[in-house]
């Protein structure tokens, strides 16, 4: 899928997804983790045999910053401990590309580093924004890395009605690891993973 045949319906169905995620009823969750200032659920998905995971907390900035921080770009990279490289491959527009990014290994390397090639898109959503993104099927592969795959996956982030220098993050995960590795190290590994992103996306922005 090196060829995106028609990236304004690709990226409007990426969209519309994850507003369906965003709609699913609170009962419907389990929570996964919970800290003092961020909530992790997860419910089995309908995209593979794993979780789909949404994470929420309160972040200390504007909704500009916070995504400015999250999309492809040159803030990623800087914070994000869990990813070693992030190269653009392909620019559509401002808000739309391909990425490749790779991760470093987890839980004492039972988890071995991994590849992704995702399609990104940034979008308005309601008072704020939504960037969101899904792995494409590249041919091109390295063989140092075990090459991994998104589902539907994305990030909200609105301004809270009261103080509108904070901004509510809700995040939806759904990542296929792929190769050989229990369940069970995954739950555990994503779970930890989404809530020190909030932690270290916080000291960030705290810098920025």
């Amino acid at each position: 899928m090196e060829d995106l045949p028609d990236v304004a319906s690709f990226s409007t169905k990426l969209k519309n997804t994850l507003i369906l995620y965003h709609n699913i009823e609170d009962d419907k969750w389990r929570v996964a983790k919970k800290t003092k200032d961020v909530t992790v659920w997860r419910k089995p998905s309908e995209e593979f045999n794993g979780y789909l995971y949404k994470a929420q907390g309160i972040v200390d900035d504007v909704v500009n910053a916070v995504i400015d921080h999250i999309r492809p770009g040159p803030f990623r990279l800087d914070w994000d401990r869990l990813m070693t490289s992030l190269d653009i491959l392909k620019h559509f527009e401002e808000n739309c590309c391909v990425m490749r990014y790779t991760t470093a290994g987890q839980l004492w390397d039972i988890i071995s580093p991994r590849e992704f090639v995702d399609f990104s898109y940034t979008v308005g959503y309601k008072e704020g924004l939504l960037s969101c993104g899904i792995s494409l099927d590249w041919s091109e592969k390295r063989p140092e890395f075990v090459r991994g795959f998104n589902h539907p996956c994305g990030w909200f982030c609105v301004p809270l009605k009261d103080s509108p220098n904070q901004s509510l993050l809700t995040g939806y995960i759904q990542t296929d690891l792929r190769g050989m590795i229990p369940q069970s190290a995954v739950d555990s590994a994503m779970a930890s993973t989404l809530t020190n992103f909030y932690g270290d996306l916080r000291k960030a922005l705290q810098k920025a």
